[in-house]
C-alpha cells in the first residue's frame, strides 16, 4: 500500500509542478487571442469605412460634374427662350429649366449629406486607427511575453510530461481513475494533499483518521473535501526523488 500512495504522491507532484509552469503563463494565451479578434475587427470597420469613403469620394465627383452639365443647360435653356416663336416652345424650355433646377438642388442636398457623412468617418477612422496602434502595441507586447515565458518553460515542462507518462503508467488503474476524476473536478488540480499538523488544507482531521493516515497502509479520503490524504513523508521522498 506505501508504494500505491507514494506513487499517487510521484503523480501529484509532478502534475503540481506542470500547473505552475502553465500559471507562469497566466491568461497570456486568451489575452492574445482576445486581442487578435480586437485587432480583427478595428481592422475591418476601418476597411469598411476607407471603401465608403472611397465611393462617397467618386459620387461626389460624379455630382459635381452633374451640377456643372445642369448649370450649363439651364444657361443653354434660358438663352433659347429669348429666341422662341411661340408659347409652346416657351414652357418646353421652361419644364426643362425647372427640371435642371430640381436636379441641382437634389445634387447639391446629396453633397451636403456625403460632406456630413465624410467627416463623421474621418473622425471614427481617426479614433479607430489610434485604437488600433494601441491593440497592436499591446498585442506585441504580450506575445513578446508568451514567447519568453514558453521558451523558458517549454524544454522542461516537455521532460515533465515524459515523467508523468513514466509516473502514471505505475499507479494502480482503480486508484488513477479516481485521481483523474478528482483533478478534473478541482479548481486547483490538487487531488492528493499531505496531512500537516492533524490537518488537511487546514481542517483537523479527527484523531482516528490522523492515525490511519501515518500508518500509510490504505487511501484515505478527507470526508471535507474529498482529497485523498496522505502522511506529509510521501511528498518529500517525491521532491527527494525528482529534484525539482
Amino acid at each position: 500500500m506505501k508504494e500505491i500512495l507514494q506513487n499517487l504522491a510521484n503523480l501529484q507532484y509532478i502534475d503540481s509542478r506542470i500547473d505552475e509552469l502553465s500559471r507562469l503563463r497566466g491568461d497570456l494565451p486568451e489575452e492574445i487571442l482576445e486581442l487578435e479578434h480586437e485587432i480583427d475587427r478595428a481592422t475591418s470597420i476601418i476597411n469598411r469605412l476607407e471603401a465608403q469613403e472611397m465611393e462617397l469620394t467618386q459620387e461626389r465627383k460624379n455630382l459635381e460634374l452633374d451640377l456643372q452639365d445642369s448649370a450649363a443647360l439651364i444657361e443653354k435653356y434660358e438663352t433659347q427662350q429669348m429666341t422662341v416663336r411661340n408659347n409652346r416652345e416657351y414652357d418646353a424650355l421652361t419644364k426643362e429649366i425647372e427640371s435642371q433646377k430640381q436636379a441641382t438642388d437634389n445634387g447639391r442636398s446629396r453633397l451636403e449629406e456625403i460632406a456630413i457623412i465624410l467627416e463623421e468617418s474621418s473622425r471614427k477612422m481617426t479614433d479607430l486607427k489610434a485604437e488600433l496602434a494601441d491593440l497592436e502595441e499591446t498585442y506585441t507586447s504580450k506575445k513578446s511575453n508568451l514567447t519568453e515565458v514558453v521558451e523558458k518553460t517549454r524544454n522542461e515542462e516537455d521532460e515533465l510530461l515524459k515523467v508523468r507518462e513514466e509516473a502514471k503508467a505505475k499507479v494502480d488503474t482503480r486508484y488513477l481513475r479516481s485521481y483523474e476524476r478528482l483533478r478534473n473536478g478541482l479548481h486547483n488540480g490538487i487531488a492528493v494533499v499531505a496531512m500537516e499538523k492533524g490537518a488537511c488544507l487546514g481542517m483537523m482531521l479527527p484523531p482516528q483518521v490522523q492515525n490511519e493516515v501515518r500508518k500509510m497502509n490504505k487511501v484515505i479520503i478527507d470526508e471535507n473535501s474529498g482529497r485523498i490524504v496522505i502522511d506529509p513523508e510521501f511528498f518529500e521522498n517525491a521532491r527527494a526523488q525528482f529534484k525539482f
